[in-house]
């Protein structure tokens, strides 16, 4: 059953010395040594899995047969005719929609648009808002170079009250500011010196003394009393936790790894021992499977040739061709000939016919407006092409009479 492991015995005493390589041979690696228990495994499972996976295969096979023959006989000459039928229904309509309505319609539509609003505009700008807009610039420069010389005089004479009014008038003020300022700073100075020496001796030394000899010491006093609690709280709680490891430990992790280590490891390795002979009896009865599915198709297909094809074909040949080259000798060559026949004297009957028509309407019309006018010979002195040039003949500007 094992046939990729297993070689054919005596294959290698077939080949022949001088059909060996010439290079230095290469040692294969020793497959790894498996247990007895894949060994017992592999071959009921491997007889198992192939009985129920011929089924399996051959119904994949017809499946596939039968797809591939729908595909080849249906599915793809229906897809081309809806293909072709969608091109003709929607994409030819409005190709044609817009290479023959919209594209000329558009094309108008500009054109139209053009005349009618562009050309306008650009008169309309270039005869009209470009004159109109020259001359408000020149109003608005001149309007500007009036005010610019306005502004200027204004801005001397506020110069002049600036320099000569303002100045003075502004170092008067500051003068009188600053001897306000100076008198406000030396009594806010003595203010403050005075604040200053009752907030010390006030505030500042009371509470240095305060927090010396009381906060302090009743700070450090309840420092200790909660460093001494948040000893206690910690060793209390180590030892609970330490506790309820070890209760933890005993009842969950000992038998949980005991469990993993002496149940559900062994049991994991059996099943994936079983596992992987189960994918590899999978994997082997599948290609045998493939196999015994082609025999019987190339069976079916031989039986199927012999009792169907081959009493068709020599019908066929034997039968219907014979037959089919007679009527065709018989009767559809006379028959085509005839309609040959027919057809050339039809045509020819019509073409008589037009031509007929034809010269009739021709003398209606002659009857009717008169004949061409012919054109008039114009004598210019140059011998026919029938008579031979003489030498008293004038055929030249010099001899001319």
């Amino acid at each position: 059953m094992d046939l990729e492991k297993r070689p054919r015995e005596g294959s290698e005493a077939r080949v022949e010395p001088r059909e060996r390589p010439a290079g230095p041979t290469v040692r294969r690696e020793p497959d790894a040594p498996e247990g007895c228990l894949a060994v017992a495994i592999r071959i009921p499972v491997r007889i198992i899995v192939l009985v129920l996976v011929v089924p399996v295969r051959m119904l994949w096979d017809a499946l596939v047969v039968a797809g591939r023959f729908l595909n080849d006989t249906l599915l793809r000459p229906l897809g081309r005719a809806l293909l072709w039928l969608g091109r003709a229904v929607f994409v030819w309509p409005f190709v044609g929609l817009w290479r023959y309505v919209v594209v000329p319609l558009g094309m108008a539509l500009g054109w139209l648009g053009k005349v009618l609003l562009v050309v306008p505009l650009v008169w309309l700008y270039r005869h009209v808002l470009t004159p109109v807009g020259h001359a408000i610039a020149w109003a608005g420069r001149a309007v500007g170079a009036g005010v610019g010389w306005m502004a200027k005089g204004v801005a001397v004479a506020l110069g002049w009250v600036y320099a000569w009014l303002l100045t003075p008038v502004g170092h008067a003020v500051m003068w009188v500011l600053k001897g306000i300022g100076a008198g406000l700073a030396a009594l806010g100075l003595g203010v403050w010196t005075a604040v200053a020496w009752l907030a010390k001796y006030l505030v500042v030394v009371p509470a240095r003394w305060l927090y010396t000899w009381v906060l302090a010491p009743v700070g450090r006093a309840v420092a200790w009393c909660c460093k001494g609690l948040v000893w206690l709280l910690s060793m209390t709680v180590s030892g609970v936790g330490t506790a309820l490891y070890w209760i933890a430990r005993v009842l969950f992790v000992l038998p949980a790894l005991a469990l993993w280590r002496w149940i559900l490891t062994p049991a994991g390795r059996v099943l994936a021992v079983i596992g992987r002979e189960v994918w590899d009896a999978l994997g082997h009865a599948w290609r045998v499977a493939g196999h015994i599915s082609l025999a019987v198709g190339r069976v079916l297909g031989t039986l199927f040739r012999w009792i169907f094809v081959e009493p068709v074909r020599w019908v066929y040949r034997s039968v219907l061709t014979p037959v089919g080259h007679v009527v065709r000798d018989a009767v559809l060559r006379p028959a085509a000939e005839a309609a040959r026949s027919v057809r050339r004297a039809t045509r020819q009957a019509l073409a008589a016919a037009r031509e007929s028509v034809r010269q009739a309407r021709a003398d209606f019309r002659r009857m009717l407006l008169g004949g061409p006018r012919q054109p008039q010979p114009v004598d210019r002195r140059e011998p026919s092409g029938r008579e031979p040039r003489t030498l008293g003949s004038s055929t030249t500007a010099l001899t001319k009479d």
